[in-house]
């Protein structure tokens, strides 16, 4: 099958990669430099297994800066374009899913397109009658930053927002390209598909707050977090999975994908949706709390990604801690190896470890890594388990 995708983030090239094992594949992104380094062979986002991947000389794939051409070429178009939330309007901008979309309808009129971009539930649905077109389909994504192409190699569930036969070989092409054969697919309609990713990331969010609130409290009454933790966990209902205390939940989609939910619950009674969204904002006044009480001068921020492995630090809650500190009047320095720049935030990035390690009075630090063990002192972490 002849496969286009339109965004080349982690989501896009994810997909590009496992799909070009066994399907011919074009991969477009507007990004001139990143197509120069795919080509290149050279991955653009930190990711083990899209690096090992690109290294490959077996698949089936075109990296292109050609719009017309990945039109023109494909049985299916997906599109992968970033869906960041506004802020003012309390909704996803859509607006590079909906360029896509119009600029290859008037290539091709007949194109097929699956959306994995992450948008409003009821949003493909309004495409389909903005456009005069039942060829626009919903498949959502579940991936984590860092894991993005091992998340779709080995898939927890392939869901396609259409019930048809189209909907099954859609399904089938994800299925057919997994690693893993024994997983559960789910063919619903749009709308309930869109609705499955916002509740699916949402109860994520839900759980990483849970924790964060048990660990504040834990630490407002000086009992042990850790103790408290592994033996709420043992509960085979509530698992001692994804538990480890953190300054918040961050990252490309948990923040905004619970707004948006809370968006799309305008009309409808909640209670749940609104306080996962405020957790979080509570979560980093407190712990920008705890830091200030140490009294500090200069705090070290060790590291602005929310993951060990991972090079994105996109909305990542260290930032939230950090302006917290800053309106406080405290001088903040950032080690932080990705960065180019000498300011972060009007922040002085060092990067010189020693530097940073001497010239901070408290090292922040959302995950603790070993090569703090020396100023262990200095540190604060909620990390109890060591793992994201």
């Amino acid at each position: 099958m002849n496969v286009s995708i339109f965004g080349l983030g982690y989501v896009g090239l994810a997909n590009t990669l496992l799909l070009a094992q066994n399907e011919h594949v074009k991969a477009y992104d507007i990004v001139k430099k990143k197509i120069d380094m795919l080509q290149e062979k050279k991955s653009p986002i930190e990711d083990k297994e899209i690096q090992k991947f690109l290294n490959r000389n077996d698949l089936n794939v075109d990296f292109t800066p050609n719009f017309i051409d990945s039109v023109k070429f494909s049985d299916y178009l997906i599109i992968a374009t970033p869906t960041d939330y506004d802020e003012k309007k309390n909704y996803f901008n859509t607006s590079t899913v909906e360029e896509v979309i119009e600029k290859a309808l008037a290539i091709r009129p007949d194109a097929t397109f699956i959306i994995k971009s992450t948008v409003p539930v009821g949003y493909t649905e309004e495409l389909k009658e903005k456009y005069g077109t039942d060829n626009i389909i919903f498949s959502p994504e579940f991936l984590r930053e860092g894991r993005a192409l091992y998340d779709n190699l080995h898939p927890s569930r392939i869901i396609v927002g259409e019930c048809s036969e189209r909907g099954q070989e859609i399904a089938n092409m994800f299925l057919e390209n997994a690693h893993d054969k024994d997983v559960p697919v789910l063919l619903t309609h749009s709308t309930e598909a869109e609705a499955i990713k916002l509740f699916s990331n949402t109860y994520l969010a839900l759980r990483v707050a849970y924790f964060n609130e048990l660990d504040t409290y834990a630490e407002s009454r000086s009992l042990n977090s850790k103790q408290i933790i592994e033996g709420v966990g043992l509960d085979p209902r509530i698992g001692s999975h994804y538990n480890n205390p953190s300054f918040g939940y961050g990252g490309y989609c948990l923040p905004k994908d619970t707004k948006q939910l809370r968006a799309n619950y305008e009309d409808v009674p909640s209670n749940i949706i609104g306080a996962i969204v405020e957790a979080n904002t509570t979560r980093k006044d407190f712990i920008a709390e705890q830091i200030l009480a140490k009294d500090p001068k200069v705090v070290g921020i060790y590291r602005l990604t929310m993951k060990a492995n991972s090079d994105n630090f996109r909305y990542s809650s260290i930032q939230g801690v950090m302006k917290r500190l800053k309106a406080k009047g405290i001088e903040v320095v950032v080690f932080e190896p990705t960065l180019k720049g000498e300011e972060f935030f009007k922040s002085k990035v060092i990067k010189d470890f020693e530097e940073f390690k001497n010239i901070s009075d408290v090292i922040v630090s959302n995950r603790f890594e070993p090569e703090l063990q020396a100023v262990e002192e200095k540190v604060y972490t909620r990390d109890i388990f060591g793992r994201d």
